[in-house]
């Protein structure tokens, strides 16, 4: 492609070699530019045309300084390879919005498919963003759209977290350390004692496990979802493992380990569960068995019996069936930082009962 004409709008004429052809500038050629870019910081010396077809695509102009340059887009107008190919300047830029921390969120639904058109904005907005004075640059990049990580990942770009559908990558561009949170830390788990009126305890016995658990019966247990409340996800876990309905009372106990799975963090909610159903199904994809035991058998298993934490959280429970113990029932609440709903789980005291023998027991013990 050899240029003959450039204009102060912008737009420049070019003569096509063949339908499609690869574009290139020698410095000689991309001089006649020159003019265009006489008050863009003194003009390049360079073009990097990031396109393999001159029917559309991108072309990026580089400065003299590492972070100078700017993108023009151009298409083909018509079809016989006799008129010409035009270029026109644009806002070479990815969709997104500011956050409120002085970063920017990238749009993941207006990226573009092509991967040399994708690279060129991608490093036209940085230097944009650079100048701006931004901070984190949040990219979400859909599964359909993967062939476009390696070109973020050159660009400098660092993986945050991966989810089912997509992969999160981000960019901190100040010289100064990365304030950009790290990815989640924990995982949550919530665990249902639940107890009927004979003194039973609802039990399972994992269709998965370690060979040392094989035959154990244990409490319902499970992760909590996306977007799901701690005493929400106690109920589920009940019911989709042994059918079993129950309403969430109060949560007695929380463990807290390390290390986990990953390198992650666990956080596992012990949750007190009455039964408003009885006839148990079980869930045959991960529960091999489940029935109402005595508490005196559930105890007195050998594993659950040598287990200082469980032997713990069984003491705790019966406790709090007995009266002794009062766990953290849910209240919502709605707090002026973020104008959210959220749930805060506390003990409600019946202040009447101060001073006297129960007065650490909530008012519905009574």
């Amino acid at each position: 492609m050899d240029l003959n004409y450039i204009s102060t709008k912008s737009v420049f004429v070019s003569k096509l070699i063949g339908p499609k052809g690869i574009l290139s500038f020698s410095t000689s050629n991309f001089m006649k530019v020159s003019p265009l870019l006489s008050s863009y910081k003194g003009g390049s010396q360079e073009a990097a045309c990031l396109s393999t077809s001159t029917s559309q695509g991108a072309i990026t102009l580089i400065g003299q300084g590492k972070y100078d340059m700017e993108t023009y887009s151009y298409r083909f107008d018509g079809s016989n390879g006799r008129n010409p190919s035009i270029f026109f300047r644009e806002n070479r830029l990815l969709d997104g919005f500011d956050d409120e921390y002085g970063g920017v969120v990238v749009n993941p639904e207006k990226l573009p498919f092509n991967t040399n058109v994708f690279a060129s904005i991608l490093r036209s907005s940085l230097s944009i963003w650079r100048r701006e004075g931004k901070k984190g640059i949040w990219l979400k990049l859909p599964l359909e759209k993967c062939e476009l990580v390696p070109i973020v990942v050159r660009e400098g770009f660092q993986y945050h977290h991966a989810e089912e559908k997509y992969v999160m990558m981000t960019y901190w561009i100040p010289k100064e350390p990365c304030m950009l949170p790290a990815n989640a830390s924990h995982q949550v788990g919530v665990g249902g004692f639940v107890m009927n009126d004979k003194n039973e305890v609802l039990v399972v016995q994992e269709k998965h496990c370690a060979p040392e658990f094989v035959g154990l019966w244990k409490l319902p247990t499970g992760f909590i979802l996306e977007s799901e409340e701690i005493f929400t996800g106690a109920v589920r876990e009940v019911k989709e493992e042994t059918g079993i309905d129950t309403e969430f009372l109060e949560v007695i106990a929380f463990r807290h380990a390390h290390d986990v799975a990953f390198q992650k963090s666990d956080l596992f909610f012990v949750c007190v569960l009455r039964p408003v159903s009885t006839e148990i199904k079980i869930d045959d994809l991960e529960v091999k068995a489940a029935k109402w035991m005595t508490l005196m058998e559930f105890v007195e298993q050998p594993l659950i019996k040598g287990d200082n934490m469980f032997k713990k959280i069984i003491d705790i429970c019966m406790a709090r069936i007995g009266k002794r113990y009062c766990g953290l029932s849910v209240h919502k609440v709605v707090s002026k930082f973020d104008n959210r709903l959220s749930s805060l789980y506390y003990n409600v005291v019946d202040h009447q009962t101060i001073g006297s023998s129960n007065h650490y027991f909530p008012t519905w013990y009574t």
